[in-house]
C-alpha cells in the first residue's frame, strides 16, 4: 500500500522538479520536509486564530490544513523512498500494527 502510493508521489514529484528544472539530490528531500513542516504550522497558525488570516474564509483555512498535511506525507513518503526505507516495516516495529494489504 505505502509503496504504491509512494510510486505515485514519486511520479508526480519527478514531472515537477522537471518542469521547473530543479535538482533532488539527497538532502532536498529532508530540507523538503522541513519546508513542509514550516507550512502546516503556518496553516495551523492562521486556521487557529495565532495568525493573520489574510482574508481566508474558514474553508479557505480548513483546505490549507489538508493540503499542507497531503504535501508533508507526501514528502515522508518521498525520503522514505530515496533513502530505501521500509516505511510499512518501520510502522509495525514502532506502532506495533500492521499495514493491511489492499
Amino acid at each position: 500500500m505505502l509503496e504504491r502510493l509512494a510510486g505515485q508521489f514519486e511520479a508526480a514529484s519527478a514531472a515537477y522538479v522537471e518542469t521547473h528544472g530543479i535538482e533532488r539530490d539527497p538532502d532536498w528531500f529532508v530540507l523538503k520536509l522541513q519546508e513542509e513542516v514550516g507550512e502546516l504550522t503556518q496553516a495551523w497558525n492562521r486556521a487557529t486564530g495565532r495568525g493573520r488570516k489574510k482574508g481566508r474564509s474558514e474553508d479557505d483555512l480548513n483546505r490549507d490544513l489538508a493540503d499542507e498535511t497531503a504535501d508533508l506525507l507526501g514528502h515522508i513518503l518521498l525520503f522514505a523512498r530515496n533513502n530505501r526505507i521500509d516505511l510499512a516495516a518501520a510502522i509495525e516495529r514502532k506502532w506495533l500494527f500492521r499495514l493491511d494489504a489492499e
